[in-house]
Formats: structure tokens, C-alpha cells, sequence
């Protein structure tokens, strides 16, 4: 029996072990990938670490489990059912797995399907397992099997490594389809400096967007992005993380200080939905999100992502937000936070 080399994680938190396994056959409609490049995506710590007690309700794999998720590679063996892919051609697997069958998936909208998973990764919904069992093998081995309608074929002169990059290139792709930006609009870059906002970027340059508008931290990174297009990318350096101020009572002031810190303004907008991100703390819960007065409510019950609509009729309006948290002793703080206008 042939073997190959795998890192497999037994416990939560624990080491990734190099182990010896069986190279796996593919089935009708899959193929076997010999693996080349995997992309290393900086939550994946967090997945290792942390998943199950942060985000109970997103699965993981039963363990011992394989990680790895966007792998570039070339195609060592194809089921009996698989017509136009080669063994030999370079690809990328894309990870996203669905049922298959129902009807998210056969709409093309396989990030609806109750068993969305991320190969390598974790999943969404509560068929997960089905497909962690269907397809266990992440990048963290010589080979995976995958299903023949997500390989992306590579052109020579793109490098195993840089197809490794395609995950973060698609994300970006979809952002800006759905969003419509192109020739003739704008388009704001929270975080442009990291590894999807600069993807973002490139794709929004190549796809005609006439202003690309982006924020981040670290200067040096952000003149970097600048240099790609001079006329056409604008940076901004934000600050530090603001210092928090404790209050006793989210009513009740302390001498003359208010009791809630607006901490972003946005606007003006007419109609649309307002999606705060970040808005977490270390040692409280958060207790509100209020934008111009009124409650924001949460899209999930870790608090990371609330949402309050937007129709102001034919006038515009500009957005005050503000966010606060209540830790044990029920001292309130203000949340550092981002946040993003979803137009209807």
C-alpha cells in the first residue's frame, strides 16, 4: 500500500503530527491532487485553537483531522467518470464543498447550502460532517481527493505558490461583483494592507473601479499599495487603538464625561444596511450597538456582526455609531469596531 506524509491534529490545541497514511483513491467524479503549495490563512490559529469554544455552531472536522485549505498541485489520478481533466495539469482546488444536490447548490449558490464546508477548514451548517467524511484531506498532505468541478486550471506562468493565493483572489472577486463596482465608482478598503485588502485592490484595478480609497495601520505597508496605481489608489493611516474609559453605568455619567463615546461616523446614506464588524471585548459582553439612537441587531450570537437597515426616504442622513460593553463588575466601556454600508 502506498503512503503519504500528512500533519494531523488529535486535540484541540494540540501539535500537528507527521504521520504516515494511505494515499487515498479517488471516486467516479473525483480526482487525486498531488499536493504542491498550500495557503496558510492567518485565522487558521484561530481554528486550531479556539474554534470549537468561539464558534460552537461553525464545525470542525472530527479528529484526528488534516488542515489546509487552498492548494495548488497537480493531478495524479481521475475517477472513472472525470472526461475533460488530465492527470498532470497544474490546478487549484478550490474548497468550498456543498451537498450537491440541493437547491442552493444547483443555483450556484453553494455558501447557502446547510452542508457548506470549507475543505481543510471548518464548516457552516449542519451537514458539515457528511462533508468532512466525504472529502477529509486538507492541504497539510502530499495528496487530497477533490471534487472534479473545483479544480482551476493553471497556466504556466502562474507558480504553484501563487495559485495557493487564488482563494483570497476569488474572495475579493465576489466582494466586488456583488458590490458592482467598476469603471466610474468608488470603492472603500477597510484594512487594505493585509492579505485580502490588497487582493481587493488588484482585483478592483483590473476590474475598471476608478478610485480605490484604503485604510490600514502600518504606513510603509499602505505607501506599498499606494505605488501599485499613484493615480488612482488614495491611503489613509489610522491611529492606535484609543484608550478605553470606564463608566459605572451606560445612563449615569461620571462628572461630565458621557456615558457612550460615538466612535464612527459614516454617511451621508439613504438607504442601505449598516454591517458592524470587530465589535468584541477581551473581559466584557457587549450589551449595545446604536446607530443615530436606534438598537442594531445581532447577526450571531458571538456578537461579532450586528446590522441595522437603513431608509431614510429621499433625504440622506449621516450615521453615528456607537458601541459599548459591560464586563463583570458592570463598568462600561466603549468597543473599538468597523463598520460598512451594504446598498440594497
Amino acid at each position: 500500500m502506498k503512503t503519504m506524509l500528512a500533519a494531523r491534529m488529535h486535540e484541540i490545541g494540540g501539535p500537528l503530527l507527521l504521520e504516515q497514511l494511505p494515499i487515498p483513491e479517488p471516486r467516479p467524479t473525483d480526482v487525486l491532487v498531488a499536493v504542491k503549495a498550500c495557503g496558510v490563512v492567518p485565522n487558521l490559529k484561530n481554528v486550531l485553537t479556539k474554534w470549537p469554544e468561539w464558534f460552537p455552531y461553525l464545525p470542525l472536522p472530527k479528529l484526528p483531522a488534516i488542515f489546509g485549505l487552498d492548494v495548488a498541485g497537480i493531478v495524479s489520478q481521475v475517477g472513472s467518470q472525470v472526461h475533460s481533466i488530465r492527470t498532470g495539469e497544474r490546478v487549484y482546488v478550490n474548497p468550498a464543498r456543498g451537498c450537491g444536490s440541493c437547491r442552493p447548490c444547483r443555483s450556484g449558490e453553494i455558501v447557502n447550502c446547510r452542508g457548506f464546508t470549507f475543505q481543510g477548514y471548518f464548516g457552516r451548517g449542519p451537514l458539515s460532517q457528511v462533508v468532512f467524511d466525504a472529502y477529509p484531506y486538507g492541504g497539510m498532505s502530499e495528496y487530497i481527493t477533490a471534487p472534479q468541478s473545483a479544480l482551476v486550471k493553471l497556466p504556466d506562468n502562474v507558480s504553484f505558490e501563487q495559485g495557493a493565493r487564488f482563494g483570497y483572489l476569488g474572495t475579493a472577486y465576489a466582494a466586488i461583483r456583488k458590490a458592482g463596482a467598476g469603471p466610474g465608482r468608488s470603492l472603500l478598503v477597510n484594512g487594505i494592507g493585509g492579505a485580502l485588502g490588497l487582493c481587493v485592490a488588484l482585483v478592483g484595478l483590473a476590474t475598471g473601479v476608478t478610485t480605490i480609497l484604503g485604510t490600514g495601520r502600518n504606513q510603509t505597508l499602505l505607501d506599498r499599495v499606494k505605488a501599485l496605481a499613484p493615480k488612482r489608489i488614495f491611503v489613509f493611516a489610522v491611529g492606535k487603538r484609543p484608550n478605553v474609559t470606564a463608566y459605572p453605568s451606560p445612563l449615569a455619567p461620571v462628572d461630565d464625561r458621557p456615558p457612550v463615546t460615538v466612535m464612527t461616523r459614516i454617511g451621508p446614506v439613504r438607504r442601505g444596511r449598516l454591517v458592524v464588524e470587530g465589535v468584541t471585548v477581551d473581559d466584557g459582553v457587549v450589551r449595545s450597538v446604536r446607530v443615530n439612537g436606534e438598537a442594531a441587531q445581532p447577526l450571531a450570537p458571538n456578537y461579532l456582526e450586528w446590522q441595522v437597515e437603513i431608509d431614510a426616504g429621499s433625504q440622506s442622513r449621516p450615521l453615528a455609531l456607537s458601541a459599548w460593553a459591560e464586563d463583570a463588575a458592570g463598568n462600561v466601556e466603549r468597543v473599538p469596531h468597523r463598520a460598512a454600508i451594504v446598498m440594497p
